[in-house]
């Protein structure tokens, strides 16, 4: 069973026969290889070797192993994807994005596409108008926002390859409904660089390099090598992108990155403000707890309450609560907190949201139309 297969990963039944007491040798080699990283710092190339290099080794163990006597290929693959997946879930703390640098490029990549959001068309990277799906890029989008959620590196891939999919889908049926002739690349790559953009999914270079260097090699070929390869080529574009990579005026360019650039700031200093609001809001309520959750059942002095105040939830009396602590008295004081917290929220996403720059408009656009009276 490979990445692009739709029947779904038996891990649980691998994870049932290791439970099994035959399989207390494989098990003591799993355990060994995992604990042996704590003995070496973090290098993803020696790591990616190691994994590897353990994997063709226990994929022979595997085959050997009286438990799979008699194991079809596709049940020994099976039990070799649920391997790959324990091991890295177990190791995906060191393995991922565990250097600073990748921290450093995974931000400079974000914070890059947040720019381009406001202001890059599919005309300036000279989508036909055939392929302009919105529907399909949305669905595409959440597919590779999805790859956050997946420790393991097939699950990361599979989210690559169900946005690739419904890019490749779109350009077929354009194909066949529009009787747009199809340029491969040339199509494919453009469209999945803008549904990048607009997804801007996160961590995106160390997703790319630990499935790069964690997913097992065998399973890097044919249909999945391609579609990893456009979306490793669309980052590329992306970290380079500049006026000449686009149908679009130097000029032009500069300006709606400073424009930008500026929203950005703006809006940033619109929500730290809410954020201070919804503060001084909250240490101005100071909603009372019932004495119960205050003093104790036995103590009436206050003694809990100067720990409460020491340990910093003066201002949230119902943090240590539970349940049956609270009375029929907090329910008033717990809905007036929950509205303005609330209240404060909304205040917050849509100071957040005036990110967005209308999808009609670029912030040039609307520059000049300002300075032309609203011509």
């Amino acid at each position: 069973m490979d990445a692009n297969s739709s029947q779904p990963l038996t891990f649980y039944d691998f994870l049932d026969r290791m439970r099994n007491p035959a399989s207390l040798d494989l098990v003591r080699a799993i355990k060994s290889f995992i604990v042996s990283f704590s003995f070496y710092a973090a290098n993803p190339e020696n790591d990616s070797k190691k994994l590897q290099d353990f994997l063709i080794t226990m994929e022979d163990a595997i085959r050997d192993h009286p438990l799979w006597v008699g194991a079809t290929e596709e049940e020994i693959d099976s039990a070799m994807e649920g391997l790959e997946k324990y091991v890295m879930t177990k190791l995906f703390s060191r393995t991922f994005a565990s250097s600073p640098e990748d921290a450093k490029v995974d931000q400079e990549i974000s914070e890059k596409i947040s720019l381009l959001q406001n202001f890059l068309r599919p005309e300036h990277l000279d989508i036909p108008a055939v392929l302009r799906n919105e529907a399909s890029w949305l669905l595409a989008e959440k597919e590779l926002q999805k790859i956050n959620a997946f420790k393991a590196p097939r699950e990361k891939l599979l989210c690559i390859l169900n946005c690739c999919r419904v890019v490749n889908n779109l350009l077929l049926n354009a194909a066949m409904s529009e009787n747009h002739i199809l340029a491969g690349a040339d199509d494919f790559l453009p469209v999945l660089i803008y549904i990048t953009i607009k997804a801007n999914p996160p961590q995106l270079h160390s997703n790319l390099k630990f499935i790069q260097l964690f997913r097992r090699q065998e399973k890097l070929v044919s249909e999945v090598a391609y579609y990893f390869t456009n979306l490793v080529s669309a980052k590329s574009f992306i970290v380079d992108l500049e006026a000449k990579s686009l149908s679009m005026d130097a000029v032009e360019f500069q300006e709606g990155m400073e424009a930008a650039r500026e929203a950005h700031k703006a809006a940033g200093v619109e929500a730290l403000a809410a954020l201070d609001q919804t503060a001084t809001s909250a240490r101005q309520m100071d909603p009372g707890p019932s004495r119960k959750m205050l003093f104790g059942e036995t103590d009436s002095k206050g003694i809990l309450v100067n720990q409460l105040m020491v340990g910093g939830f003066s201002n949230y009396p119902f943090m240590e609560a539970e349940s049956g602590e609270l009375t029929v008295g907090d329910v008033e004081t717990l809905l007036t907190t929950y509205k303005d917290v609330v209240l404060k929220y909304t205040t917050l996403c849509r100071a957040l949201k005036r990110l967005s720059i209308s999808k009609t408009e670029s912030p040039v656009l609307l520059e000049r139309k300002a300075s032309n009276g609203g011509e």
